[in-house]
């Protein structure tokens, strides 16, 4: 094979993904990224001596993650330290509190204690949902740039647990009558930008695999698995550059051929990945009227995913909390409601609260801590004006901090703190209408109706990231970057495993 050259335009998980197991395979990689960072909405956020993760805080399927460094010719352990969470989190719904662990006796007991008569529906539901997962999973790592692959032995030995047309919420009652306990299986659609009650059954295989291989801290934050991955792409011979945005994709009749960059270079390549956020590359990378199907009238009609309004706060104390935290609203559904079908802003909002310290101590300076508070919002859909709302917003879910937590003093103790708004997500960081988690993940945007990795409408061009198959979520963006990694590969005669079955196995 002639060495080929692939233009990578960000350095977010995906296009990451791509670069380390591309440059492994021979492949010449450029990477373009208009942050001074690499990770994207995986990267870090640095408030003097404090870091935190921008985005995600979650770490689920680690064994995706151990792949991929395998794919790249690595081995993840030589990059990165893990710490599995047990408890996986905390549950405050005002009236009770839940620790869901992995561990199936306790969970089990737990469920007996705190919601008699639903414990009967704990080994049902490991037991159906590992059945959905060892079956759906393969499905979600094919590449679905042809129809005929839903005619695949493992797409139509699927059918059957697809549950079309219930919800996750729905299929949860199979298990479970109480919609507390039915909670702590669903809020995780949140990791999708969905409602529990739109989501649909098949990703109830989310929970299942959340307390078969549990839940993940890395040290640093998860913002070092984008600076592991670029440090093993560059030691495979990709080279990035920060601080470069790229303004426009190169066409011509019909074929990416390289980008133009901000600055007014020119970069060719025989491919281009397209690592962007998926609205606002349609929208803003190509040049205007090239592309017929996603113009800019028909990717507005798309179904999009909630946003999210953060608040990062550096603190001089340590308390003495879990290290994830989730507050649910007393009205959880009307909550719900709010952010996806009312678009407003609702009288008291669920929160998420990561203490990280309490697990890393290289996030902040000896006895301080970080402190990340992620409030679920409707997208900018909802024409909420975030600059009139936003300081007033910020105290209304700290006064909640301070109602709901043990942190009764915590301003007293804030050193210095940065805020998000949806607004700021799309204004300052290229989020289309501020979906922090991208296309929704409705059936009909789902595998073939989803963006498709090997991109439809320009050839030589590719999509990774939460916006193209499989989609949101750290490890099908992962998946993603795969995904499209075999199909360049596929198409130069590169040699390839297929992905492997991992997750048959109790990976820890």
């Amino acid at each position: 094979m002639d060495r080929k050259k692939i233009i990578i335009v960000g350095a977010g998980p995906g296009g990451l993904t791509s670069a380390m197991i591309l440059a492994h395979r021979g492949f010449s990689v450029t990477v373009y990224e208009k942050e001074d960072r690499v990770g994207g909405r995986n990267a870090p956020i640095h408030l003097g001596p404090y870091t935190f993760d921008t985005g995600p805080t979650f770490l689920m399927m680690k064994f995706i993650l151990d792949e991929m460094f395998s794919e790249a010719g690595k081995d993840v352990a030589g990059y990165l330290k893990f710490q599995k969470l047990e408890p996986m989190y905390h549950l405050d719904y005002g009236d009770l509190v839940l620790d869901p662990t992995t561990d199936v006796a306790k969970t089990t007991n737990d469920v007996k204690e705190l919601f008699p008569g639903n414990e009967a529906g704990v080994a049902e539901f490991y037991a159906r949902e590992r059945h959905r997962f060892e079956l759906l999973f393969p499905c979600l790592q094919k590449d679905y740039v042809h129809f005929r692959t839903f005619f695949h032995p493992d797409f139509l030995r699927a059918i059957p647990i697809l549950g079309i047309g219930r919800s996750l919420f729905q299929n949860l009652g199979r298990y479970f009558r109480d919609d507390r306990l039915k909670m702590s299986f669903s809020f995780q659609s949140k990791y999708l930008g969905m409602s529990p009650w739109e989501c649909p059954a098949a990703f109830t295989l989310i929970p299942y695999v959340e307390r078969k291989y549990g839940i993940f801290h890395v040290i640093g934050g998860l913002n070092a698995i984008s600076a592991a991955m670029a440090k093993a792409a560059a030691e495979n011979g990709a080279t990035i550059h920060l601080s470069r945005p790229v303004k426009e994709i190169i066409t011509e009749d019909g074929r990416a051929r390289g980008v133009l960059l901000a600055s007014g270079e020119t970069d060719y390549a025989d491919d281009v990945i397209i690592n962007a956020d998926f609205g606002y590359a349609m929208t803003h990378l190509f040049r205007p009227g090239l592309l017929k199907k996603y113009t800019p009238g028909h990717v507005a009609k798309k179904k999009y995913s909630c946003s999210t309004f953060m608040i990062y706060l550096g603190i001089d104390k340590k308390y003495d909390i879990p290290h994830h935290n989730i507050y649910f609203s007393k009205d959880y559904e009307g909550n719900v409601q709010d952010i996806f079908s009312n678009m407003r802003i609702s009288d008291e909002p669920s929160f998420y609260l990561q203490n990280a310290s309490v697990t890393d101590p290289t996030l902040a300076p000896p006895g301080k801590s970080t402190i990340y508070i992620l409030v679920p919002m409707p997208n900018n859909m909802s024409g909420i004006d975030w600059a009139q709302e936003k300081e007033a917003f910020k105290e209304k879910i700290l006064d909640l901090v301070v109602a709901r937590t043990p942190m009764k003093d915590l301003r007293q103790h804030i050193e210095t703190e940065k805020v998000i708004t949806p607004a700021d997500w799309e204004q300052e960081r290229n989020v289309y209408t501020g979906a922090t988690f991208n296309l929704a993940h409705n059936l009909l945007q789902m595998l073939w109706f989803r963006p498709r990795n090997e991109f439809e409408e320009v050839n030589n061009c590719y999509l990774v990231g939460g916006g193209t198959h499989p989609g949101s979520g750290l490890p099908t963006i992962y998946e993603s970057g795969r995904i499209t990694a075999n199909l360049i590969s596929k198409k130069y005669g590169q040699p390839f495993n297929k992905p492997s079955i991992l997750y048959t196995k109790d990976a820890v």
